[in-house]
């Protein structure tokens, strides 16, 4: 036997010796997609492919965190967020107009498995899908979007990662939550329903249609929201006109931009806008991920309860502080002082 064949045996054999022993070392999923995905059996590593995914995974367990999608450089990550957190890099990720992740990076970076998210057949889903395929790692699909669908992607993600037990807190709360509100708001007429503008972009002209994913926690809450369309496009910012609000003339306006809501009350314009009028403004907490829109997240299971208890306080008598605090400490882990609290609610 010459030599070559030698070596080819000998190799043979020892595939077949540990093949065994890797493919022991990994399982098989089937994700919230329906896919069957074969993943690691221990896994350390992953990365979110958008800000609701990894927002999610740091729910879970920050520890799996390999990266950001965009850079967390404000105050209130310093405040919330563990240096060890803030200071991994900055990978990038598929979300809003043009952004895309650095897939070198997250070669070099090389975890376990990759966490997607998106509409169904989407051009960004596509992508993302696409270019992840060289990283050469699972790809496993999970629900970020639809609100009704946070229990079970807290589920899923506690058997994936093997964190039942946090998996299964996380979704008995989002269960609890939607259900609470949903008993609260029930039954009130259609025509008693608060009307609900709310306000993007620094001048306060960008919304969003009613059958939006980014203006959805206004119908959870038992509001209606003042354009009734449907999204034109995935990133939303519907353009409107000063002339449309005073028509609209809402009751309750929630902004995303805390530039306009400093000059709301001044503007002359603005003045005669029923919500203006009465002081029923609100600036949408955001520390330090929003609790409403831009990413559209799990932290909307507590934006759902600062939204409700805003639009019917006599239906919706919750402490918000407690609600808070308890969330923070849940979803965050982190606890927070009175005074950190106040600073969330920007009070």
């Amino acid at each position: 036997m010459n030599t070559t064949s030698t070596v080819l045996i000998r190799c043979i054999l020892v595939i077949a010796f540990f093949l065994p022993l890797l493919q022991a070392e990994a399982r098989e999923i089937v994700d919230m997609d329906g896919r069957t995905v074969r993943v690691p059996e221990k896994i350390f590593k992953v990365y979110g492919a958008s800000p609701p995914v990894t927002s999610m995974l740091y729910a879970m367990d920050p520890s799996f965190l390999v990266g950001w999608n965009a850079p967390r450089r404000n105050r209130e990550d310093r405040l919330f967020l563990p240096e060890k957190v803030r200071s991994l890099p900055v990978i990038g990720g598929w979300y809003g107009q043009g952004q895309s992740a650095n897939i070198e990076t997250l070669i070099r970076i090389n975890p376990d498995l990759a966490l997607i998210s998106g509409w169904q057949g989407s051009s960004t889903g596509q992508k993302s899908e696409q270019s992840l395929k060289r990283i050469r790692k699972p790809l496993v699909h999970i629900k970020t979007l639809e609100l009704p669908r946070y229990a079970d992607t807290f589920r899923f993600l506690g058997k994936l990662l093997k964190r039942e037990d946090q998996g299964r807190r996380l979704a008995e709360y989002a269960e609890r939550s939607l259900a609470g509100i949903r008993s609260s708001v029930a039954g009130i007429p259609e025509s008693r329903k608060v009307r609900v503008y709310y306000a993007e972009g620094i001048d306060g002209l960008s919304t969003e249609c009613d059958r939006s994913m980014h203006a959805e926690l206004i119908q959870y809450a038992g509001g209606k929201n003042v354009l009734q369309c449907s999204q034109r496009a995935e990133y939303g910012m519907e353009k409107t006109t000063m002339e449309q609000v005073l028509a609209w003339n809402p009751e309750v306006i929630v902004v995303q931009e805390s530039a306009f809501y400093q000059r709301v009350f001044k503007d002359p314009r603005w003045k005669y806008i029923r919500a203006v009028r009465d002081r029923k403004v609100y600036l949408i907490p955001k520390a330090p991920f929003n609790w409403f829109d831009r990413p559209p997240s799990y932290m909307r299971l507590i934006g759902i309860k600062w939204l409700a208890n805003i639009l019917y306080p006599e239906r919706v008598r919750l402490d918000m502080e407690q609600e808070t605090r308890e969330f923070y400490r849940l979803f965050l882990h982190t606890q927070l002082s009175h005074t950190q609290i106040m600073r969330i609610l920007n009070k």
